[in-house]
């Protein structure tokens, strides 16, 4: 009771209308105070996730007086992961797990439920069997499998479906699908898998059709339940690459599915399922689609999110409702992409998240039968969207001929927009993620001292189709380089940014580009910091989490070959002479996709040419800062040295 009170006190803070300081680095590097909230299929609750002594909790909100029934907190070293309203009463969530000795969470596969009021908590799945949760959560048969939320069957209050993957010594399993009661946590095996770490789809009928994976070489396999086994479908396909079920139609005939047919990007199509027909739904010529929009009452898909420089819809279904919804969203809260992400079981009831440039996310009520749109609350009340800075897009042709995308992120209240000192943020991957017009905590530091910052979805980028993506194969240290060069040069060439101010900042990928784009263009970056980065190509072979997983091998030789000569050529490691930038290297000795090896190869390279360089290591981070306390101290080290070499005050 004590912590209902407690956190009754906090909201009553934080739904208080607040008085804006100029921010600070704190407020930058602050976990949201809100995420993840949802609404009861009823509509009588909101679920939202509540950061409390640095550790998610779930607290259950009866919307009508906005005070809670029910906070979901566990003692120790656990915290709440995602989690599912099943019913209008009955919630299943993740936990998870912090370590001492990192600060990144792990989620082990195990399942538990709970009632809206606290009630009837019941460990539905996992390893242990609720055997030492730290609560009153009451057992359950253990399994060795992790567990997620396959589907919570809008129609059935009692059962939810259960993807799991089992346990063993290897990097594949064949995977589960069960039906589990959410009162008792008993299970019933549906299918097995027919291909290792596998997906399902289910269809409206609540039986599982589908089955996807990449096998171990990175080939698509699709495979579709008939006359009680699964069968290849290589002929739904017809030919489309890059096939990707996404859902049924409603009468369960054909199913919407993303794939690579005509033209350049991916497209939406459907597919007749008994005569293997594809019609192309919707396609952008630029880029792929980013989100699909599907009624959770009809299943029918009626609007496609793209993200050619702004956020864009194009509406499959005009004249549904969930359309016109939309539509009505959009005017109503402009300029913001706008996402649905809880409803009511009758579709008239919905929880929006609205989100932009300048703005990490505001979550609002919207009563469709009265048009009525109620705010909530903010992810972070403590940066004011009018004192952030504004993310343009940009193009420009590169040095081959190719039209490059990115955005540049403008310091607010400058008269005009030149001559600035600019940080260059080459994104991660490099290949799936791309950069998007959203908000960006660590930019809006750097414009909020009036530095200016530049993204760029070079060559090898997700996005801008598959071409586009294998461009960037074989290239990591050429053609995607040489990209984020002429980006620069660009801005450079526009007036915006001046050309004795200039330095490249990254986290993975990033982190090596920060190293690798000053050694191929000396004279043009005064500073480089490199977090988490990979520096020694060859090592990536030996050493992390993507040689020991499943198809991380097939990966690496797809993407960076294995001509040792090439590797070295595209390492910072075997690069150092052409250095001439100040370089601040920042490392987690948790780190598995880039070890702590990859930081002390290119120590030791740098102590070898003698280079002076700056280092930060932090004991208990892994790849990236996911503990807000030390984010604060990595931006004020990262601010300090960036404003240093830029001669900004």
């Amino acid at each position: 009771m004590l912590r209902i009170l407690y956190l009754t006190c906090c909201l009553l803070i934080l739904f208080t209308t607040h008085t804006f300081a100029s921010p600070s680095i704190k407020d930058f590097s602050a976990d949201s105070e809100f995420s993840g909230v949802k609404i009861s299929p009823d509509g009588k609750h909101l679920g939202v996730i509540l950061m409390e002594d640095e550790k998610r909790t779930l607290l259950i909100l009866n919307l009508e007086s906005m005070k809670p029934t029910y906070a979901v907190k566990f003692s120790g070293d656990e915290e709440v992961g995602s989690y599912y309203w099943v019913n209008d009463e009955r919630i299943v969530l993740q936990k998870l797990y912090k370590h001492a000795q990192r600060e990144a969470s792990d989620y082990y596969g195990e399942l538990l439920a709970v009632n809206y009021d606290g009630s009837k908590s019941k460990y539905l799945f996992g390893y242990n069997g609720g055997t030492s949760t730290g609560t009153s959560i009451s057992n359950n048969e253990a399994i060795r499998a992790s567990a997620f939320v396959l589907d919570t069957l809008k129609d059935d209050d009692k059962y939810i479906y259960v993807m799991a993957y089992p346990w063993n010594r290897q990097n594949y399993a064949y995977t589960l699908a069960y039906r589990v009661n959410v009162y008792s946590g008993k299970r019933k095996r549906l299918t097995t898998s027919p291909i290792a770490n596998a997906g399902f789809l289910v269809d409206n009928n609540e039986e599982v059709r589908f089955s996807f994976a990449t096998d171990e070489k990175n080939n698509d396999q699709l495979f579709y339940y008939e006359n009680g086994e699964w069968v290849d479908a290589d002929k739904i396909r017809g030919g489309l690459t890059d096939f990707y079920p996404l859902s049924f139609t409603e009468d369960n005939k054909s199913i919407y599915a993303l794939a690579n047919g005509e033209g350049a990007t991916r497209a939406i199509y459907e597919v007749e399922l008994a005569t293997a027909k594809h019609k192309k739904i919707i396609q952008h010529d630029v880029v792929d689609p980013l989100m699909t929009w599907v009624s959770d009452q009809t299943n029918a898909l009626y609007a496609v999110e793209f993200e050619n420089g702004y956020p864009e819809y194009r509406f499959v279904d005009t004249q549904s409702d969930k359309a016109k919804a939309l539509r009505q969203l959009m005017d109503a809260i402009p300029d913001h992409r706008i996402r649905i992400v809880s409803e009511t079981v009758d579709g008239n009831t919905l929880i929006v998240a609205a989100m932009n440039d300048r703005n990490s996310g505001d979550y609002y009520l919207f009563d469709r039968k009265k048009l009525k749109l109620k705010f909530l609350f903010a992810e972070n009340a403590k940066l004011d969207p009018s004192e952030m800075s504004e993310v343009r897009p940009i193009s420009f042709t590169n040095r081959d001929g190719v039209t490059i995308h990115g955005y540049l992120t403008l310091p607010v209240g400058m008269k005009e927009h030149k001559n600035m000192p600019l940080v260059v943020n080459p994104h991660g991957g490099p290949h799936g993620p791309r950069d998007l017009w959203v908000f960006n905590s660590e930019n809006q530091l750097l414009a909020n001292n009036g530095i200016a910052v530049l993204q760029v979805n070079f060559r090898g980028s997700g996005g801008y189709g598959t071409a586009f993506e294998e461009s960037g194969y074989l290239s990591w240290g050429s053609k995607i380089q040489y990209d984020i060069i002429d980006a620069t040069q660009y801005v450079i060439d526009q007036g915006y940014a001046d050309k004795d101010r200039v330095c490249i900042s990254g986290g993975s990928f990033g982190g090596y580009s920060a190293l690798m784009s000053p050694m191929l263009a000396p004279d043009m970056f005064k500073c480089a910091v490199g977090v988490a980065g990979v520096y020694d190509l060859e090592q990536m072979y030996k050493t992390g989490d993507v040689p020991e997983s499943y198809s991380g091998g097939a990966y690496l030789e797809e993407v960076l070959g294995t001509d040792i000569q090439r590797l070295r050529a595209m390492s910072p490691t075997h690069n150092v002479s052409r250095l001439k930038a100040k370089v601040l290297l920042i490392h987690g000795e948790e780190d598995e996709r880039a070890p702590i090896e990859q930081y002390e190869a290119m120590e030791k390279a740098l102590e070898q040419a003698n280079y002076p360089f700056q280092k930060e290591i932090w004991r208990k981070e892994g790849h990236g800062f996911f503990n807000a306390e030390n984010r604060e101290k990595y931006y004020d080290i990262m601010l300090k040295f960036i404003k240093e070499n830029l001669n900004v005050k």
